[in-house]
């Protein structure tokens, strides 16, 4: 299985962007599919994730200006980000999860695209 992102770039604060990640190989084992943000210096924090029910869950500090879509199965997920601020910067991964719960864990990773937001 292999996850690629991308999407990722250098915009203002108030900006919008729009993450995407295609997953290849045995993509229906896949329950949950997720993103992930690690910002310099600090530990990797949950973003977003999508249950094959399209159900989904935020961390509240994105909760209202990111919106996450796409199909488990099917290996495809997106990451709409509105409204973003400084401190939305970082390296943003997608993931995969054979369980069905949205804290993982997470089976596969991608490689990430780096989102900067200048203020």
């Amino acid at each position: 299985v292999q996850l690629q992102a991308s999407g990722g770039g250098l915009v203002q604060a108030g900006d919008s962007l729009r993450l995407s990640c295609t997953a290849s190989g045995r993509t229906f084992s896949f329950y949950v599919m997720g993103w992930f943000r690690q910002a310099p210096g600090k530990e990797r924090e949950f973003v977003a994730a999508i249950r094959r029910t399209s159900t989904t869950a935020y961390a509240a500090s994105v909760k209202g200006r990111f919106t996450i879509s796409g199909d488990a199965a099917k290996g495809t997920v997106s990451l709409e980000m509105n409204s973003l601020k400084p401190e939305d910067t970082g390296v943003y991964s997608c993931a995969a999860s054979r369980t069905y719960t949205t804290t993982g864990p997470y089976d596969y990773w991608g490689l990430g695209t780096l989102v900067t937001v200048s203020s």
